[in-house]
Order: C-alpha cells, then structure tokens, then sequence
C-alpha cells in the first residue's frame, strides 16, 4: 500500500501528475454515490474594475452577477459559481486552453472542439505530499510509493456567446481512498466534494494564460468573493413528472444546469440553448454495481453498461424555470432514473 498523506490547498502547492498516460474509460455516474456536498446558490452586488484594482471593493450585496474586467478577459460570480468571459471567439481559445492543461501536467481523455468540451484524466496532486526528510532520503526512485490518497478531473466547457466572445467554465469532480475494512486491509475510492476553491485557482492560471498578468489575475480573483446564498433549488412533480424548480430567469438557470451536469459528472454529448436542452448519457446504480465505479472511470478492462441517452430541458416563464428530464426522443421522462437524475440535480443546485 503507498503511503499517504493529506494537506489542505493553497494556490502555490499545485502539482498534478496524471494517473495514467492513456484514455481511461469514460463511465457516466452512479448517482447513488455521487457527493451532495457541493453546492450552489446565486448571489452578488457589483465590483467594479477600478474599485477592485484600488482594492476598495466591498461585499456584495443584492442578486447580481460580479463581473472583474482586464482588458478582454473577465470573471464573474455567481454565488459559488464562477467562470470567464472572453471577447475572442471559441475558435481561438481552444488550442491555448488544451495546451494549459497540458502545461499543467495532465492527460486530456475527451476533446471535443465541436461541442467546446475538453476533460482531463484523473490526476493527482503531488504537491500536496510531505516535504519530510523521509521522503528526501527515499529519494525520486521510490517517489512513487508515496501517494495523497486523492485523484482529481476537471472538464472544461467554452461555450459561444451571441455577440462572437466566449465563457469558459472549469468544473472539479474529487475522489479519495478510504480503509473499506474495520482491519484497515484494503481500501476503496468514493467521491469527495468539488472543490470551488481549485476551480477558481485554475481560472486564474488560465487568465495568466491568455494575456493577464500573475497580479492582475490575483487581484480578479480576489474582487469576486462569495456572497450570500439566495434561495435554493427544489424537487418537485408537475403532471407525474418529477422536475426541479429555481426562482431565476433563463440566462442563470441554464449556466447553473450546465455545471451541475459537469460537476456531478454526466457525460454532455450536445447541448442546445436555443430550445434549453443538453443531450446526457446515463448509466443506472443497478448496472454499476456489477464492478466498482472508480475501477472502471481507472482501468481500461471490463465491459461498460450501455448507457441510456436522456434529454435534460431548461424552460423559464418570468423569473422562474422548470428543469425535466426528457427521453431521447423528448418525451417527459418518469422513471426511476429520471427520478435520480432530479435529485442529484437538486442536491447539486442547492
């Protein structure tokens, strides 16, 4: 067993090395194990770019989005949430974006230009091990004995804005190694929580990496703080149909669908915003159970479950939207799964 070690983040104390050098087999979620823990809420006042830069900026307050301008890349905030926003169109951000992962020291296992999303393999952070004199005497040869006991995936979306820019939003999803026995004999991987702190961090290394300065960057990170969570999602059933319910327009709804789809770890094969609809692969708890979920997201073997394809729809009247799921051929959707995928949904909004 390799020894392990756990330390909390700090923006320096980042380097990952991919858990392996090839694509490992992509498996949709099993929703009975997926962590509700992270969590979303929408939020914030204003914070202007010269208040921030004159660091003058005060808590937000109210339900607006934050916005931090440099130059044409900003970042906003929306409660926990937060993204970029570039003036530059999708085409021409996604060669520097791939190769900032891969500066980064990570395996890209899914690229889809097209769609505008790319994910990493799961990775591990070696910065987070001990510095100790064991560890130096060992030295690089044994290195690898030692390990954090924590893998971590990231998915990057950029997706088209109407006036020809960009958003690009960075979702974490977390799993770490636990004794499985009361002998502490062997040890199983289960989900921890996402981690907002480490998306924003990778944020601001990717402003860094389209042209903003390391103290810019800082600064606009800074300026953009949580502010109080406003009132949560809900579960509920309209004519048989379970869907969820949030009290914002569609603009929020839909980017909040977005990455609650990213961070619970469903498999996005399209999206259409124009109808409020992404296109999901899903696959049940029942069919997992046959082998375990991190073995199969690690290894190459065995057979994957034949995911099912769902349709999950954003509608919004006023100040409101409803989210369902949808069957392929986009008929609401009442089955068990449907109702998993609801909840996961709502405990992620919340």
């Amino acid at each position: 067993m390799a020894l392990s070690a756990c330390t909390t983040f700090t923006p320096e104390k980042i380097d990952y090395k991919s858990a392996t050098k090839a694509p490992t087999l992509e498996v949709p979620p099993d929703l009975s194990q997926l962590t509700r823990d992270s969590r979303y809420a929408v939020p914030g006042g204003v914070v202007s770019a010269n208040a921030m830069q004159a660091g003058q900026a005060k808590a937000p307050t109210g339900a607006q989005t934050v916005v931090s301008n440099i130059g044409d890349v900003r970042i906003e905030r929306a409660g926990t949430e937060r993204w970029l926003v570039i003036q530059r169109p999708a085409d021409q951000l996604w060669d520097p974006v791939r190769e900032f992962w891969l500066e980064n020291g990570f395996v890209l296992v899914q690229e889809d230009a097209k769609l505008g999303i790319m994910e990493t393999d799961w990775a591990e952070n070696r910065a987070k091990l001990p510095q100790d004199v064991i560890r130096a005497a060992l030295g690089k040869v044994f290195d690898s004995l030692y390990s954090t006991g924590e893998r971590d995936k990231f998915r990057t979306r950029l997706e088209r804005k109407p006036d020809g820019g960009t958003e690009i939003y960075v979702t974490h999803r977390g799993m770490i190694e636990v004794y499985s026995t009361q002998a502490k004999d062997s040890t199983a991987w289960q989900p921890r929580p996402a981690d907002t702190e480490l998306e924003t961090e990778f944020l601001r290394r990717m402003m860094v990496r389209l042209g903003v300065s390391q103290e810019q960057s800082q600064a606009a990170a800074a300026s953009v703080q949580s502010a109080p969570p406003a009132p949560s999602a809900r579960m509920d059933t309209v004519d048989n149909v379970p869907v969820v319910l949030l009290d914002e327009g569609f603009d929020r709804a839909w980017r909040r669908v977005g990455l609650a789809l990213d961070r619970t770890g469903f498999t996005v094969e399209d999206r259409d915003r124009s109808r409020g609809i992404y296109f999901v692969r899903y696959v049940s708890p029942e069919e997992q159970k046959a082998k375990g979920f991190f073995s199969r997201i690690f290894s190459q073997g065995g057979e994957a479950s034949a995911p099912v394809k769902y349709q999950v729809q954003v509608r919004t009247e006023g100040d409101r939207s409803t989210v369902t799921v949808l069957t392929a051929a986009g008929a609401p959707e009442t089955s068990a799964n449907a109702q998993r995928i609801v909840r996961v949904l709502t405990d992620d909004l919340k």
